[in-house]
């Protein structure tokens, strides 16, 4: 109500508000995101709405145009950032319709300079104040955790205790603040999980094992707003017990970027620790700072395995992570009796979870000789190797047309330089001829003379080379496309015995993936190509019956 009664205290005396545009959002939204919300239903604004940013911006300039001006209560209520203000600022004005604010001059007439002038000083403090909101709005949080207080939901094993805020004004207008307590068998859980990870030595999976034997004793976590509530344990959750910090008795902030990042973990040299415990801890310091290490290390074992080091894991599978079952659940690689299957077996992974399917046997295995005779017969009968060659030609000549393009302009300059060696030859001359035979100046040209030369013989000789290596590079680029398509038979009949780690690397690039069907030996093969390659394939699944 404020910025519509501002709005009309300043306007000339023959203009009337006609319509209203508004939204209740953040100002800092880019222009595409905005008026894309609803937010503005939740409140009672005695203001007709006619429509956002977004609907005002369409309207503008068009034949259906319901007004000649818009005007706002300042360029800080349009945008908050300089990039989204200026941008709606350009669009209305590229539709004829002048954009006003009732914290400038209102003159329709005379000289822009100043008007702009003030209007980028708005602006600028627009984005200033919010830059400046936010830094000190940082600075408040990050004092609040070194102080030893809460942000947010405590963590599982924790409740919060609520103490009377030190702030007596704030305290007097019934603000708390809360620090962590243990929170009873939780807490005890929370220990309990520990225990077993670092005496242990259990993983997630055999610790969820042991806390859904007895969920009485050891509750099962509530997730955030309990839709996704299981009632069970499942890995992730121990997993995450494990790696919060606050459980050795420090308060932590800034784990997640819970905004900008959508929740991925910060590097721990960004999160924000109090300099001392804080609260009781649930997980000594030393442990906790060991069972990381042990973490740590076998994330970086596990990374040079796959790349062909020492591993600590004792095999990566072929097909690690590209089976699914009807269930949903994905496949785990096994060997028995040397041969390597895929496995999904319910129980191991169930946590509470009810089968996706009824029916679902105890366990379902694949063969990974038969998973693999499937992919190769995918890629050699339905993926046409007429057009194969056609695209490894065309990247081919296209690597070679870059590199001629390349060399073409190097050649240009050489040439450039060789016409402006001539001109500055033909200059000194002239200049030389006019001096007598012993001055000393018309010697000192014909030196000049003579070190322009060798520059141009110099300049010459390497275009000369330019155009040979070039001669040599089209010859070889061309040998080697009739070569590499000499090969793509060879390639496509002996897939299966190519090596694992360039297996890997295709079904990584063509997003391979393997879908088992509910009932029977069926399954489903699903790969990915660029829409230019895959422009004549055929969109039909692949399917094979394992025998």
């Amino acid at each position: 109500m404020r910025q519509l009664e501002r709005c009309k205290s300043v306007l000339p005396e023959a203009w009337v508000i006609t319509w209203h545009f508004y939204d209740v959002e953040s100002g800092r939204l880019g222009l595409e995101a905005r008026g894309r919300k609803e937010g503005y239903e939740r409140f009672s604004i005695p203001i007709a709405r006619d429509g956002g940013i977004a609907d005002l911006l369409a309207e503008a300039g068009t034949d259906q145009c319901r007004f000649d001006v818009v005007i706002c209560e300042g360029v800080a209520r349009v945008a908050r950032g300089m990039l989204e203000s200026l941008s709606i600022e350009r669009i209305l004005e590229n539709s004829g319709t002048p954009l006003l604010a009732w914290n400038e001059p209102i003159k329709l007439d005379g000289g822009r300079s100043q008007r702009i002038l003030q209007r980028r000083i708005n602006q600028s403090v627009a984005e200033y104040e919010v830059y400046n909101a936010l830094e000190m709005s940082w600075g408040g949080l990050c004092a609040h955790v070194r102080e030893g207080w809460n942000i947010g939901k405590p963590p599982y094993g924790y409740r919060a205790k609520r103490h009377r805020n030190p702030n007596p004004v704030k305290a007097d207008r019934g603000f708390m603040k809360t620090r962590l307590e243990p929170d009873g068998a939780r807490g005890a859980t929370v220990t309990q999980i520990a225990m077993w990870s670092y005496h242990d030595e259990l993983g997630y999976g055999a610790i969820a094992e042991l806390l859904n034997s007895d969920r009485i004793l050891y509750p099962p976590p509530d997730p955030p707003g309990g839709v996704r509530a299981r009632g069970a344990w499942g890995k992730s959750a121990v997993g995450e017990i494990l790696r919060n910090p606050k459980y050795t008795g420090y308060q932590v902030f800034n784990r997640r970027a819970s905004r900008s990042g959508g929740g991925k973990v910060n590097p721990p040299e960004l999160w924000v620790w109090s300099p001392y415990p804080v609260h009781e801890p649930l997980i000594p310091k030393w442990m906790f700072d060991e069972l990381d290490s042990r973490r740590r290390l076998r994330h970086v074992r596990s990374r040079i395995g796959a790349q062909g080091g020492q591993p600590r894991i004792r095999r990566t599978y072929t097909f690690r992570g590209r089976v699914f079952c009807a269930c949903g659940r994905r496949l785990n690689g096994n060997i028995r009796k040397g041969i390597t299957y895929y496995t999904c077996w319910p129980k191991a992974n169930n946590r509470g979870r009810p089968d996706s399917y009824s029916g679902h046997p105890k366990a379902r295995y694949v063969n990974e000789v038969t998973l693999l005779d499937a992919v190769v017969s995918l890629f050699v009968d339905r993926i046409s190797p007429l057009h194969m060659r056609s695209a490894l030609a065309a990247d081919l000549h296209e690597i070679l047309d870059a590199r001629m393009r390349t060399r073409y302009e190097e050649r240009t300059e050489l040439e450039s330089t060789l016409a402006d060696i001539s001109r500055r030859q033909a200059v000194t001359l002239q200049r030389a001829q006019e001096c007598g035979p012993g001055d000393p100046f018309g010697q000192g040209l014909r030196g000049t003379y003579n070190d322009l030369e060798e520059q141009r013989q110099a300049t010459v000789s390497m275009i000369n080379d330019l155009g040979a290596e070039s001669m040599n590079r089209t010859t070889a680029v061309d040998d080697g496309v009739t070569n590499l398509l000499k090969l793509v038979p060879y390639l496509t009949q002996n897939l299966a015995s190519a090596p694992q780690r360039l297996l890997l690397k295709l079904f990584e690039l063509t997003r391979l993936t393997v879908r088992l069907s509910e009932v029977g030996l069926d399954f489903e093969l699903s790969v990915v190509f660029p829409i230019d390659y895959a422009s004549d394939l055929t969109s039909s699944p692949y399917r094979r019956t394992v025998d």
